[in-house]
């Protein structure tokens, strides 16, 4: 784990470096799909961090989980100037025409975290068919049989089913042996908490409450399955990711069983160092670190960058304090005296 820990920051000061010579030149538009969840203001201000330190101007764009929105905002960075344009998209489907029209245009496209399948478009994320393995390794640790319940990611973004088949691809196994039982699974419309605690709640409904545990795709979503059990006095095995710090106190207090950290400062610096590359010119499959992908729905081959996760159990939360990720008082919020080591 302090081997995995350090090659993630060692890469992530090595971005703050070796900037692009014309970086000052650089305008780099980022389109963000919302700011709802925790995360995406970390990887904003890793962004910042780089581009300014290249002497490159950040413009940005919030479309509030519309599809058309973001489309047009897109739209408006190309007219803004933006020599590049990150993208965190809310519908890579419905944002497809404003795509072509910046790589037509000779902008370059940085698919951000979720896949925006075109093969003039790059492609950066974590390798999220693993953060699906170890979500569900540490569910099925922690409850090797029973009921089990999939809260899945939005269905129009296909990082949701990436993810599902890595859970799968893990739980297949037991499942198959009759040892875990699907009792219910549902998207969750734009990621959203609330839509979540939804959908459990009518799962647990139509169960009467027999759920032993739950694979939920994201931290934010496990905020809202956990409100969900809560209100009928359970608590069970319960996923995420993201390393949100609620849900990093959660699995400290006992109610969430992993979160997968996915450092959003190596994301985000990463990303723009690639987006600068991009804009003065650089070939995709030049980029360093680069390699071919082909495992979207459509099968397009792209260029992309994976950046490795980190399973953050109970006993893994010192990683992330020690990273400087979270405060301790943050995590150990709560938390009975001599619990949990990290909080000691």
């Amino acid at each position: 784990m302090k081997k995995i820990l350090t090659l993630i920051m060692t890469a992530a000061l090595s971005m703050l470096v070796a900037l692009p010579a014309m970086a000052k030149d650089a305008i780099v538009g980022v389109s963000w799909s919302n700011f709802q969840e925790e995360r995406w203001k970390t990887d904003e201000a890793a962004i910042k961090k780089v581009l300014e330190a290249g002497g490159a101007k950040y413009i940005s764009a919030d479309a509030q989980s519309s599809p058309a929105k973001q489309l047009t905002d897109i739209e408006s960075l190309i007219s803004r100037g933006a020599t590049a344009i990150i993208v965190l998209a809310q519908d890579s489907a419905a944002i497809g025409p404003a795509v072509e029209k910046a790589t037509q245009e000779g902008i370059p496209v940085v698919g951000y975290d979720r896949l925006i399948e075109n093969k003039d478009a790059y492609y950066i994320t974590f390798d999220n068919v693993e953060v699906g393995r170890m979500q569900a390794r540490a569910v099925l640790a922690a409850k090797p049989e029973g009921n089990y319940v999939f809260i899945k990611g939005s269905a129009s973004d296909p990082n949701a089913d990436f993810l599902h088949a890595g859970q799968l691809e893990v739980l297949k196994e037991a499942m198959d042996a009759g040892k875990i039982k699907n009792v219910g699974e549902a998207y969750t419309d734009g990621w959203v908490p609330a839509n979540a605690q939804k959908n459990m709640e009518q799962i647990l409904t139509k169960n009467d409450n027999k759920v032993d545990a739950v694979v939920a795709s994201n931290d934010g979503m496990a905020g809202g399955v956990v409100a969900a059990l809560a209100s009928q006095g359970m608590v069970v095995p319960v996923s995420g990711q993201d390393g949100d710090h609620a849900a990093l106190n959660r699995v400290a207090l006992g109610t969430q069983t992993v979160s997968v950290w996915k450092d959003a400062r190596a994301l985000g610096a990463q990303a723009a160092k690639i987006a600068l590359a991009l804009a003065k010119g650089t070939a995709m499959d030049k980029i360093e670190g680069s390699v071919k992908f082909s495992g979207g729905p459509k099968k397009v081959e792209m260029n992309a960058t994976f950046l490795a996760p980190v399973p953050i159990t109970q006993d893994k939360l010192s990683t992330v304090i020690d990273a400087g990720w979270v405060k301790k008082d943050v995590v150990c919020k709560g938390v009975k005296a001599g619990s949990v080591a990290a909080c000691k």
